[in-house]
């Protein structure tokens, strides 16, 4: 039995997990181009459910109500529409000390639109989920094409990467008022394989989760104890509460051989989400390379 096959005669669910990080993103995107490639499928096909946050959770929406492939993805989030969708209000760049987001949300809004036009989450073609966070009842929440099917896409992708401090939180409906869903688990691997194993009505699940980078730069401890605001805020206060890694190892050790993820230190990268100059977007690129170098052959093992 050919490779190919092999993935559509499965034994088990497969759950494509994807992390928050802003232009990080486009790491994930590279890595999958590489299996793509290398499979001679599209991520629609290797999967059967999708789960992201963040910009991870515009990808899994683009891949399931567009089926895009991960070039397409890639010029989804090209330097041009980073451009648009980050596009600055008055805020000074050196400072978080001001009384608005850092970006607008219209030009945002508008790619949205451009995209995923007047579609609801029912017509996606397969079962995708991104997380959220509704500030009114201070709980997570979990927004689906099963569950939440009259929901327009764009207004669920713009409330799934409402980062707080960049982008304003999103009405979504009728005082469900929602920020990016990173604030509670950038990772939402754990998450998506339990909302996969009710909707399939099966433990027999195959996680796969792809990361953004890590900072791995050393905080120094000493120095922090002067900290306030600004000097958490310089120093990745938002990078360290979304980089959690207990999601990752409770799931890890739940599921053995059947979970996987591709992730590593972000290297010379900008780890910063909004840094989508030519240079960081190559550096970005090939950070994504080097995962394929790292990561396929056991992606591929993890195929079969």
């Amino acid at each position: 039995m050919s490779l190919i096959d092999r993935l559509l005669n499965r034994k088990y669910k497969r759950i494509l997990s994807l992390d928050g990080g802003g232009v990080r993103i486009i790491s994930s995107v590279r890595f999958l181009h590489h299996l793509e490639k290398k499979t001679g499928k599209n991520i629609f096909e290797l999967f059967d459910y999708f789960i992201g946050v963040s910009a991870g959770g515009a990808t899994a929406l683009l891949i399931t109500l567009n089926q895009l492939n991960a070039k397409k993805l890639e010029d989804f989030w090209s330097q041009e529409n980073l451009e648009k969708i980050m596009y600055r209000t008055f805020w000074d760049k050196s400072t978080f000390f001001q009384n608005k987001p850092k970006y607008k949300e219209d030009q945002k809004v508008e790619i949205f639109k451009q995209y995923f036009k007047g579609s609801k989450l029912q017509d996606a073609q397969k079962p995708v989920s991104v997380l959220a966070y509704d500030v009114g009842k201070r709980a997570p929440r979990i927004i689906s094409s099963f569950n939440d099917q009259h929901l327009l896409s764009r207004k669920v992708v713009a409330a799934t990467s409402a980062a707080p401090l960049y982008y304003p939180t999103v009405n979504l409906e009728d005082d469900a008022w929602l920020i990016d869903g990173g604030v509670v688990a950038n990772n939402p691997c754990l998450v998506g394989y339990n909302e996969a194993r009710k909707y399939f009505n099966t433990d027999r699940i195959k996680v796969f989760s792809v990361g953004t980078g890590l900072n791995k730069r050393k905080i120094d401890g000493e120095a922090s104890t002067e900290w306030g605001a600004f000097g958490w805020l310089k120093n990745d206060i938002i990078g360290v509460l979304m980089e959690s890694h207990l999601d990752h190892e409770i799931l890890s050790d739940m599921l053995k051989e059947n979970y996987m993820r591709v992730n590593s230190s972000i290297g010379d990268a900008n780890f910063m989400m909004d840094d989508y100059s030519t240079e960081n977007i190559e550096k970005l690129k090939k950070l994504g390379d080097d995962w394929w170098e790292k990561f396929g052959d056991d992606s591929i093992k993890f195929f079969e």
